[in-house]
Formats: C-alpha cells, sequence, structure tokens
C-alpha cells in the first residue's frame, strides 16, 4: 500500500505551495488531527473558509441529502438550490442578481469583467480604466492577479492586462490623483487579508463611494474574505452606510465547498447578456444547497452578536499577552479576522512563529512576512477558544526566548 507522506508532495504535486510538515486526516470544530493522531486547535478555518468549523453537523447533512438527488446538471438548466440562494442573497444584500461561480478569483473575475462591459455600454469603449490598490490581493487568474497590488504575484507570465492602476491603500488623495472619465471601477477589500490585515478607514471608502459616483465609476467590494460574517456583520460593508455596486464572496460561502457569487445591482448586471460569461460548475446543486445552510445559520442576528463578542475576547486576550511578552508592534482587525504585525525586532519571522506554533498543537496563517494571521471558526467553542490562546501563549513565550 502506498504510503502517503508529506515527503510525497514532494515527488508527486507542482512546487507552488509549501504546505506544514503534518498531514490534516481529520476535523470537528475548531480541533484537527494529524496522520499521527495529533490535535490541533485552528486559528485558521482553512483561510476563513470554514466558518461553521469542520464537519459542521446540520451542513454535512445537507450536503449528504443533496447528494442523493442531484449533483449536477449544467446551465443549460437552472436548479433549486440555486434559486433559493439567489433570493437570499438579494433579500440579505443591497444586490438584485447573482452570478454563481466556483472561487473568490472567479467571482472577481466575473466583477471586473461586468464592470468594464458596463462602462463600455453605458459609456463607450475608452472607459476601462480600473482603480485598485497596492499589497491587495484579488485572486490567481491573470486579470485578478494583475489587479491585485502584489507584482510578485503577477510577474512573469508575460504582458499583463492594460488599464490597471495601482495606488496606495487608505491613501484617498493618491485615488483622487488618478480617477477621470476612462475609469470603470474601483476595487478595494474593506480589509486588506492578504495585505497585512489592514481595515479600510471609513473616511476612505466614504470618499471611494463618492468620486466613483462623480465619475459614473463602479464600486466593487471584494468580500471574499470578509462576508459571511467574518467581521461580525454578514458582510463588512454592513459596517458603513454606503453601499457596493458589486461585491464578491466566496470562501466561508460554501463552508468548504468550492462556491463563489457575485452580486450586482440590476442596472448593472443586465451588461451580462445571454453567452457574455460562464461555467461549468458556478450555481451547482450541491455547492448551492450547502450555502444556503451556511447562510441561514450565519445570518441569524444573535450567531453575529456572537461573533462580536468572541472577537472583543480575541482582541483582549491578545493585547493583555502583548503587554506581558512585547511581540507585536500592532494587532489589528475586524470581528474574528485578525492580524498581529511582529515588532520590527522580530520582522521576517512570521513563518518561523507559524512553525512553532504547529509544534504545540494550534494552526495559524500569515499575512506577509511579518504579521501572524488568526481566522478562526466563528462558532468555535469556549473551550477550543481558551485552549487555542493557551498554545498561542505558549508559543509567544517559546518563540521570544528563541529569537
Amino acid at each position: 500500500m502506498m504510503q502517503l507522506t508529506r515527503d510525497l508532495f514532494d515527488k508527486v504535486l507542482m512546487q507552488n505551495y509549501a504546505p506544514a510538515q503534518f498531514i490534516p486526516v481529520r476535523g470537528q470544530g475548531a480541533r484537527v488531527w494529524d496522520q499521527a493522531g495529533k490535535e490541533y486547535i485552528d486559528f485558521t478555518s482553512g483561510i476563513a473558509v470554514n466558518a461553521l468549523g469542520h464537519c459542521h453537523l446540520e451542513v454535512v447533512s445537507v450536503l449528504q441529502a443533496q447528494s442523493q438527488t442531484l449533483w449536477h446538471s449544467s446551465n443549460w438548466f437552472t436548479n433549486e438550490p440555486a434559486l433559493a440562494l439567489a433570493s437570499k442573497l438579494a433579500d440579505l444584500t443591497f444586490a438584485d442578481r447573482t452570478f454563481f461561480c466556483n472561487s473568490g478569483a472567479e467571482a472577481n473575475e466575473a466583477a471586473l469583467k461586468l464592470a468594464r462591459r458596463y462602462a463600455v455600454d453605458r459609456f463607450g469603449a475608452h472607459k476601462t480604466k480600473i482603480i485598485a490598490f497596492k499589497q491587495s490581493f484579488h485572486g490567481r487568474t491573470l486579470f485578478t492577479v494583475s489587479v491585485g497590488g502584489q507584482p510578485k504575484y503577477s510577474d512573469g507570465f508575460g504582458p499583463k492586462p492594460a488599464d490597471i492602476v495601482h495606488v496606495p491603500y487608505n491613501d484617498l488623495n493618491a485615488v483622487k490623483a488618478v480617477i477621470d472619465d476612462h475609469t470603470c471601477a474601483i476595487i478595494v477589500e474593506p480589509i486588506l487579508g492578504e495585505g497585512g490585515v489592514i481595515p479600510a478607514e471609513p473616511h476612505f471608502l466614504h470618499g471611494l463611494r463618492e468620486v466613483c459616483d462623480q465619475y459614473n465609476a463602479l464600486l466593487i467590494f471584494d468580500e471574499v474574505q470578509t462576508g459571511v460574517g467574518r467581521t461580525g456583520k454578514l458582510y463588512a460593508y454592513m459596517h458603513t452606510d454606503i453601499e457596493p455596486d458589486i461585491l464578491t464572496t466566496a470562501k466561508a460561502l460554501g463552508n468548504g465547498f468550492p462556491i463563489g457569487a457575485m452580486l450586482a445591482r440590476d442596472h448593472i448586471a443586465k451588461s451580462f447578456t445571454l453567452g457574455v460569461h460562464g461555467t461549468t460548475f458556478g450555481g451547482n446543486p450541491l455547492a448551492c444547497a450547502v450555502a444556503n445552510k451556511v447562510l441561514d445559520l450565519i445570518s441569524q442576528p444573535h450567531f453575529l452578536i456572537q461573533v462580536s463578542t468572541r472577537s472583543q475576547q480575541l482582541f483582549t486576550a491578545l493585547e493583555r499577552l502583548n503587554q506581558k511578552v512585547r511581540l507585536f508592534r500592532q494587532i489589528r482587525g475586524q470581528g474574528l479576522l485578525l492580524g498581529c504585525e511582529l515588532d520590527t525586532l522580530y520582522h521576517g519571522k512570521a513563518a518561523e512563529f507559524n512553525a512553532l506554533a504547529n509544534q504545540h498543537g494550534l494552526m495559524l496563517l500569515l499575512a506577509g512576512p511579518n504579521v501572524i494571521r488568526l481566522a478562526p471558526s466563528l462558532n468555535i467553542t469556549d473551550d477550543e477558544f481558551s485552549q487555542g490562546l493557551a498554545r498561542f501563549e505558549k508559543t509567544v513565550e517559546v518563540f521570544v526566548q528563541r529569537a
């Protein structure tokens, strides 16, 4: 029988990832066990995906039931789970219509294509400029990785899509300096995720809305990471009194089952006419059935209040720890998406901290070389939460002693 070890990864898979040295084989709630039976507390949620934890019983039940009725029928037909989910999203958000796909990258690809198509339809072929932000991340297709503001991900693949401008995040004056009548859209993450867990300042988002209205440009919110309860609201834009024109969502929407969605107002959505855009698997019954249950559970007011309460507990615990052992320059974020930026003395050592946490039975994320990212499940239990914090504290103590 083949030995499925970590070494096999280096032999049979492409080396565009560097996974941890252990292999998870089972999960329940916020706990994960590896091949050797070692237990970990998962503060990653699969990069803010498993918002309800691993193998949530109600979600598993829905998946099992749908798997025995209809898996896939293609977009030559619609299906009941997709109709129910699109209706739910329209009821719960600003949007009127939804396009389903399979990932956040695909949702952002669709959003950017729709924005350009709408602008060309309404204003002419000159209106194609997209404004995005340095250190942003919007996916790995050639279009989305070019719009993302991290050249290390987009360089080396030949010519990039044209008419994309990057400016510093949270810098409204920089936006005003480049926006003009050629601009079709501004795309922004309400919290920079991969770029360091940096929240947008309220006046910055308000300013983006104002300049978009002034120049007939669309405001796109990339809520792939911040959406579906992660910040304590169903979507992060709901913390403000502004609304985007287009919103993208994925990750937690399926709690680990691949699904993405692009939401838009009706008059904008009309530019996606018959055959203009499509996907084979988008909106399939399995994914939509799961997402329906996820949305039902997370959209409940009492659930979202619980997220905000747990967020405050996590902030307080991390700040208290940092007062004892000065390791972090700043702890920032919103809801249960937090970034702990290492003090200058420890710069470049986030990956080392992460590996040490694994040794102590804790799974963490990074957001660049200097930021430890925490994104625990939104329904993490008191026991899982306290054990995770204890393991985090132990990691901090050992890390500081070694540094």
